[in-house]
């Protein structure tokens, strides 16, 4: 997986491309983790440049849900299409977790 970061408003946005499986979901784990050790607590993931999201990456972005929340932050995702927005959709990640559609700010509620 390769990353983008950079911070925007109250969120950092993490721009990610590649597959997020359980060879590369450690590296998401480790590119939020960064951030959270930096003091954040609001991460905003674009997945618009993911093209496959197994269950190892659902388990990844649940363990980073988990130490957000303990920070009274969270975790949220834009950029959904394709296999990954239906991944998100069986799954019950899109009612989990805010899902900003696409072209909208990713801090607006």
């Amino acid at each position: 997986m390769q990353f983008e970061s950079a911070k925007q408003g109250k969120y950092v946005l993490i721009k990610a491309s590649g597959r997020m499986d359980a060879a590369s979901s450690p590296e998401f784990e480790r590119e939020c983790g960064r951030w959270i050790g930096q003091g954040e607590s609001f991460l905003a993931v674009d997945l618009a440049g993911v093209d496959y999201l197994s269950s190892a990456g659902l388990r990844s972005i649940l363990a980073m849900a988990k130490q957000l929340k303990l920070r009274q932050g969270e975790i949220r995702f834009c950029g959904l299409s394709g296999m990954v927005q239906e991944v998100f959709a069986v799954s019950g990640f899109s009612s989990m977790f805010k899902v900003v559609p696409s072209g909208q700010p990713i801090d607006k509620d």
